[in-house]
């Protein structure tokens, strides 16, 4: 790959002294030759990039140069394990320096939420390739303003795509397929599902300061196992944007999902997924919905985690038919983990829909997951290969050797449609208001489908015994917004646009790319 002559050391110190002011790509970016290894680095592996690691090695052509993660104890634990494989990688605790490494060609991200979108535009300002984990954004704002980055970084040959692996699924295209025949008739609701149990992540007694050194008390912050994590987490750099905040959770890794500053909920953590392909079945709309109403809360048990552990969302496009997201993080009955059963919802009152997956209603039937159904609940046809996309990073690597997105459903566009119908509805949901479940489905009165999955909404919190007359649902108000401008509009858009877009402390400023 060519380089500028600058210095290695005046390189880094200029680049990441200045990140949040970068505005042109190097001039050392350049197209990667056929015969050429594609150097590429991860970016957090403490549960997703150790993904990025595997799928990564087993691809011919790339070579894995660089491991990034603030955590000392996991990027060290990775590093010796490559190393037992004869894999030496620069280690890096520090994503600025990662990214401003002339040797790495492309960089996959993988950590919390809220700094995605701040490290991939970091990484297309130093002129990397960015493959990029749902969400791809923290807020509607950033999912923008990346997008907006994409496509200057695609007139210098540059890369950025979503880690949505359905969208590279040959099983996923076949269904879209059978879709746009028509052999079922129009598309009359499209739906997702999530049904995936979540535990109480507890409560502590009162929020958790790092000391001087941006470290905590020895048992007082652990990792999933109960081993506590004192000294080997670089605080300031894990919380990027948002500043040194108080810690509000004992497990410090993965229950940052349930609390605002950081994570989305559910809807936006395994909901992107479906979200996208719910959007892809209506025929990937260029724009986002017109209308969003969401409502739901968090029953079953007083903790921590601020989001909604059991969430309905209702999307209205501008043309089109409507798309519902249904969450629950309950169990089946009487709040037993124990089986780790979730609820099933019957389509039709007949086939039982996915935990976790799609149903595409049609006018002539329906496809949930693999199979086409006729409206009488009979199998009429069976995708193969529905194998959740395993070529994704392949095909990544393919368009990075190509210069260019080498299938439009791997565009980072679609990561921000889904990561924003997430964000428009979690939106709806924090201005919402406790009313009673007569009244929720009375705003559902004007489509029949979402009026039943509420009913069966609310029939799981009382299999768990929750009394429904008394911890009423938070709804929100059926928002307005603008598909052009990606802005709220209306009655409650002061509100709604504030909770659009989140605060950025100056070092960790989002880089502006032109």
């Amino acid at each position: 790959m060519n380089t500028t002559p600058t210095s290695r050391r005046t390189f880094l110190r200029g680049t990441v002294a200045g990140a949040a002011g970068l505005a042109t790509l190097p001039t050392w970016a350049a197209p990667i030759g056929a015969n050429e290894d594609v150097r590429v680095a991860v970016i957090g592996f403490k549960a997703r990039g150790a993904g990025h690691i595997a799928s990564l090695l087993k691809i011919k052509g790339v070579r894995l140069v660089a491991l990034c993660d603030v955590d000392s104890a996991v990027l060290d634990k990775h590093v010796a394990e490559l190393a037992k494989k004869n894999i030496k990688v620069k280690a890096y605790k520090d994503y600025r320096e990662c990214c401003a490494d002339p040797e790495i060609d492309a960089i996959t991200i993988a950590t919390p939420n809220h700094t995605h979108t701040l490290i991939a535009l970091t990484g297309i300002a130093n002129g990397k390739h960015v493959y990029v984990e749902k969400p791809v954004s923290h807020n509607i704002m950033e999912g923008r303003k990346l997008i907006e980055a994409s496509l200057v970084a695609a007139k210098k040959g540059l890369v950025v795509q979503h880690g949505m692996q359905r969208r590279s699924d040959l099983g996923w295209a076949a269904a879209m397929e059978y879709v746009k025949s028509g052999k079922l008739g129009k598309v009359t609701l499209s739906r997702g599902i999530n049904y995936k149990a979540r535990k109480s992540i507890g409560k502590i007694a009162a929020p958790l300061s790092p000391d001087a050194n941006g470290q905590f008390q020895p048992g007082t912050v652990t990792d999933a196992t109960g081993k506590p994590l004192t000294g080997t987490i670089d605080y300031k750099l894990w919380s990027g944007p948002r500043g040194i905040l108080p810690v509000q959770r004992t497990q410090f890794h993965y229950d940052w999902h349930w609390q605002w500053a950081y994570g989305n909920g559910d809807i936006g953590n395994q909901g992107p997924h479906q979200l996208d392909v719910a959007r892809w079945a209506l025929g990937n709309p260029d724009m986002l919905p017109k209308r969003v109403m969401s409502f739901g809360g968090r029953w079953g048990y007083d903790d921590d985690g601020e989001t909604a552990n059991n969430q309905m969302a209702f999307y209205e496009f501008a043309e089109g038919a409507p798309l519902l997201f249904d969450n629950r993080g309950l169990p089946m009955k009487d709040m037993n983990w124990t089986k780790g059963y979730e609820p099933v919802f019957r389509i039709n009152g007949k086939v039982a829909g996915p935990r976790i997956g799609n149903v595409i209603h049609c006018e002539g039937g329906f496809i949930a997951e693999s199979k086409a159904y006729d409206n009488d609940g009979k199998a009429i046809e069976k995708f193969d290969n529905f194998q959740d996309g395993p070529d994704h990073m392949k095909n990544f690597i393919e368009s990075v050797r190509a210069g260019k997105i080498i299938k439009d459903v791997l565009n980072v566009a679609h990561g921000h449609h889904a990561a924003a119908l997430a964000h428009m509805a979690n939106v709806s949901y924090r201005l919402g208001k406790k009313i009673s479940n007569e009244e929720i489905k009375e705003r559902l009165s004007g489509n029949k489908a979402a009026q039943e999955t509420f009913d069966h909404f609310v029939q799981n919190l009382v299999d768990n015994k929750i009394d429904v007359k008394a911890e009423l649902a938070s709804c929100g108000p059926m928002l307005e917004f603008d598909p052009v401008t990606e802005k709220f509009i209306g009655e409650f858009a002061d509100e709604a646009n504030k909770l659009a877009t989140d605060t950025y402390v100056s070092e960790f400023e989002l880089p502006k790319i032109s």
